[in-house]
């Protein structure tokens, strides 16, 4: 019995260090991403941990343009600091050598934005918008004549959309 609850606190504490290390709101896949890919929990206990942690408000779950994102409260960072060190040395720096190295991949997931959605006369709406730092750098919004050509644009989007900003506002300035 004492394995299993000392497991949970573990589990529940690794969550609420992956999100304050990150220091920024990601999703509920960035997160389940990071934790799988490390083989840290398994995918079911790690959606009830998530689930928990939210109801008892460690975590705040915001939603905003149809996305989900979670981000560690200040009750979470307490809980945390408090018991940090209930979390082995060798899971933190997984996680820490995994956010070094992604984080660049995290940030660009979050702040980039790409959506679709049927539109007038058998055409979609996409949505793209770029962010940084919580302020919106660009947004902009398309009618296209096909789900493919929709589907196309956003997946141009999500892969280089730092280099599109660049362009699109350095051809609107000169």
């Amino acid at each position: 019995m004492f394995k299993d609850s000392a497991e949970l606190a573990e589990n529940k504490l690794l969550i609420l260090y992956i999100l304050s290390n990150i220091n920024m709101p990601i999703s509920n896949s960035d997160i389940t991403h990071i934790i799988l890919e490390n083989n840290l929990i398994n995918y079911f206990a790690l959606q009830q941990y998530l689930s928990e942690l939210i109801e008892s408000d460690f975590i705040l779950d915001q939603k905003e343009d149809k996305r989900h994102s979670l981000s560690i409260t200040s009750k979470g960072k307490k809980t945390l600091d408090l018991f940090i060190n209930r979390i082995p040395d060798k899971k933190r720096k997984i996680i820490d050598e995994y956010i070094k190295h992604h984080i660049n991949e995290i940030k660009n997931e979050v702040e980039s934005v790409a959506e679709y959605l049927p539109y007038l006369n058998d055409k979609f709406l996409v949505n793209l918008k770029l962010k940084e730092e919580d302020k919106l750098l660009i947004e902009l919004k398309i009618t296209v004549d096909s789900n493919s050509e929709a589907n196309n644009i956003c997946k141009k989007w999500k892969n280089n959309s730092s280099e599109l900003y660049q362009k699109i506002t350095n051809m609107l300035k000169s």
